[in-house]
């Protein structure tokens, strides 16, 4: 069995039953299932949501996605052993956490196997949901370059890199290229401020100005449910980003739930607390691999500058990276889940066959 076998690389092409164009992400592909499927399986499985709720089955490859790039190592391998199963433990943690603590539901309704989730589809708001405790990455940069407001926050002068913030700060950003909003860029990744949401709630998909005040108590509540939690465990929740969407229970009852990932390493900053204490950044996260390709390749700007993306992207497809990187990063992934959940992560020798066994044989879903 080699390790390229225990990688789960191409998550589209599975045999799922399904009547519409799998969406394949940077990491995960999502299959919408039939409206018949969909109904059976509510009906089945005892899903707490409307009849007629379309799900769809998400599945996380393992592949690593960096600057905008998928990255493949030497011997033929196309992701990171273990890095799916582990983003989908944290994950599944953060979720059931939150439901402990009475603050929302998440997207995912069932957890058949370790890379997969069954969710329901919920309509997304357009926003990037970032939260942040200390000044770092981007922020730093911009902050050391003397600029002082970040999405109409205004900072104080004498702040120092990779120390706290005084105050939790939520820096959100648009999710997707929004069209139409006055003082809102065309363009994904755009910081926004409290008040272009304000004016502009039903662009954003708010269905009612008040749920804007709802998202942040999430995001404030999320961020300090994981940053305690971490805490417990000798690591920092440096900064996060959350996504939030609305969904209908079997009752009828639009709510307002959290969605995508929460509190991963890909979605989020994690520090080692001795290390920190010390004086050491050590990275429990995806920045570690980012510091990594930065200082792998002659000229960083290529993957730093978006006008020179022709020339990132050829450089992701026509370089192998050191084996030992791609274990390197494992480790951080396997480690942290492992750490946050109490439970070991298992790479499956063939993830591919298993997930289609499941869905056959629980669920009716292989053709």
């Amino acid at each position: 069995m080699s390790l390229a076998d225990q990688v789960l690389a191409v998550n589209d092409d599975l045999p799922i039953r399904t009547d519409k164009p799998v969406h394949s992400g940077k990491v995960r592909s999502v299959y919408w299932l039939t409206e018949q499927d969909s109904q059976r399986l509510i009906k089945e499985k005892g899903y707490d949501v409307a009849p007629d709720a379309p799900l769809a089955i998400m599945i996380i490859s393992d592949r690593i996605s960096a600057f905008d790039c998928i990255w493949h190592g030497q011997g033929g391998l196309k992701g990171v052993p273990g890095k799916g199963a582990a983003l989908n433990a944290i994950s599944n943690h953060w979720f059931k956490l939150f439901k402990d603590n009475g603050l929302a539901d998440s997207h995912i309704l069932d957890i058949p196997h370790p890379l997969v989730w069954i969710v329901q589809k919920a309509k997304p708001i357009m926003i990037e949901a970032i939260c942040r405790k200390y000044i770092t990455g981007s922020m730093w940069r911009a902050y050391s370059k003397g600029e002082r407001e970040f999405c109409g926050i205004e900072l104080p002068e004498g702040l120092e890199k990779d120390k706290a913030l005084p105050d939790l700060l939520m820096t959100p950003s648009t999710k997707g290229i929004l069209k139409g909003i006055p003082g809102v860029p065309e363009a994904d990744d755009v910081n926004i401020t409290r008040k272009n949401i304000e004016d502009n709630f039903a662009a954003f998909n708010f269905t009612k100005q008040e749920d804007i005040a709802n998202y942040e108590k999430l995001l404030r509540e999320g961020f300090g449910v994981i940053s305690d939690a971490l805490a417990k465990v000798e690591q920092i929740f440096v900064d996060t980003k959350f996504e939030f969407g609305y969904v209908n229970d079997a009752a009828g009852n639009e709510k307002l739930i959290y969605m995508d990932e929460v509190g991963t390493p890909d979605s989020s900053r994690i520090w080692d607390e001795k290390e920190y204490q010390k004086g050491n950044i050590v990275e429990n996260s995806k920045e570690g691999f980012r510091q990594f390709l930065l200082n792998h390749f002659p000229d960083p700007d290529i993957l730093l500058n978006k006008d020179r993306m022709p020339e990132r992207e050829a450089l992701a497809r026509d370089n192998e990276l050191p084996l030992e990187a791609l274990m390197d990063i494992s480790k951080t992934y396997t480690g942290i889940a492992e750490k946050i959940t109490g439970k070991a992560i298992h790479l499956s020798d063939n993830p591919k066959q298993e997930i289609i066994d499941i869905l056959a044989q629980e669920y009716g879903l292989i053709d």
